[in-house]
């Protein structure tokens, strides 16, 4: 048994809460510190962020003293940090101080593009888990961090979360032939752009943040708001194609994403899944048996309106692509791989020795 203190987000789809989750099921005993229980972040009016950024100084120092607080009253055998945008060094520090092993989990494509608390404090860590391939050479290149340190687990789907949901008829609120989910970037904006000119008649539907900007372009597509937990699988689910796009790179990065956390989360919610073409989604999924690829817009608007026309070969797709991440990809493979990891590291090897 290992008493493990997970800081980050918690909430229903959270790929964060997703994990920690897992990691109880796996044995471990957890207390998990929800950062936006301390941290405002959700404000949409204008005057309420404003007041959000004039306070958010004193928020991320009350979170860290309760940190610390709770981790006089747990004890920890170890701290798993997710992300760990509110984490100050003094924290970290502290922890180590108490001879705590320290490790992060971080799901993002750089880590330089989430405030100067990351870097200030990302080599302190006992170890660092990263959802990116580039991640351990990024590492080394902007803060000297060995290899050693660094660890490749992918993201995973939450069973727990991403499922099968029967969809009814809703009036076409969610009902659709395809859709995209997640936040505006420019590569998306490409893609989606030119599919819903090469296909005008087509039921598009965007959900995410950053969209606003560009919904005039196509505002029947454009849904105005993100999707989360039960709504987000059902969205899948509403959709008869999934298109996965990718985040471009960006600062401090040296390679945009490969994969993502949808690459995981579509076909486990029994979704059929037509990903933007690289070489590592090629190593979880076959290509026209698991998922369908796109490489460019042209191909993306091509293999979008072959697969809505041919209906049986989609469904065999589809049902493939799911058992698929079934048999392998959940989450609960991620924190067994984990712990694993670890153990094999000697960064826990203390306390499976306490606790034998």
């Amino acid at each position: 048994m290992v008493k493990i203190l997970c800081i980050g987000e918690e909430w229903k789809g959270s790929n964060a809460s997703g994990l920690f989750y897992a990691l109880s099921r796996a044995g471990c005993v957890t207390s998990i510190v929800n950062e936006q229980r301390y941290i405002s972040l959700a404000a949409g009016a204008f005057h309420v962020r404003a007041i959000h950024r004039a306070i958010r100084h004193f928020q991320v120092a009350d979170f860290n003293t309760r940190l610390r607080q709770i981790t006089n009253s747990f004890l920890p055998d170890l701290v798993l940090v997710y992300k760990g945008a509110f984490l100050k060094k003094e924290t970290v520090l502290f922890w180590r101080e108490q001879r705590i092993p320290v490790v992060n989990f971080f799901p993002d494509v750089s880590f330089m593009a989430h405030g100067s608390l990351i870097p200030e404090v990302i080599r302190f860590y006992d170890h660092i888990f990263t959802t990116k391939t580039f991640g351990a050479a990024d590492l080394q290149r902007n803060f000297g961090i060995d290899s050693d340190k660094v660890t490749f687990i992918p993201h995973g789907f939450d069973p727990q979360v991403h499922r099968k949901i029967p969809v009814i008829d809703d009036g076409h609120k969610f009902l659709c032939d395809a859709s995209f989910i997640g936040g505006y970037t420019p590569n998306k904006y490409t893609f989606l752009k030119s599919l819903s000119e090469r296909i005008p008649a087509l039921n598009l539907k965007i959900w995410g943040n950053g969209w606003g900007g560009v919904q005039q372009e196509f505002p029947r597509a454009v849904q105005g708001i993100p999707i989360t937990g039960d709504l987000y699988v059902y969205g899948i689910n509403a959709s008869t194609i999934n298109i996965a796009l990718l985040s471009e790179q960006v600062a401090g990065a040296s390679s945009g994403d490969r994969i993502t956390s949808r690459t995981f989360h579509i076909p486990g919610s029994g979704g059929f899944m037509l990903h933007e073409r690289t070489d590592e989604v090629l190593q979880y999924f076959d290509e026209g048996r698991d998922m369908a690829c796109f490489s460019s817009p042209e191909e993306l608007a091509d293999k979008t309106q072959y697969y809505l026309n041919h209906e049986q070969e989609r469904e065999v797709i589809r049902q493939n692509g799911y058992e698929r991440a079934l048999r392998d990809y959940s989450l609960d493979h991620t924190a067994t791989r984990f712990l694993k990891t670890l153990k094999e590291r000697g960064v826990i090897r203390q306390v499976q020795r306490k606790y034998s």
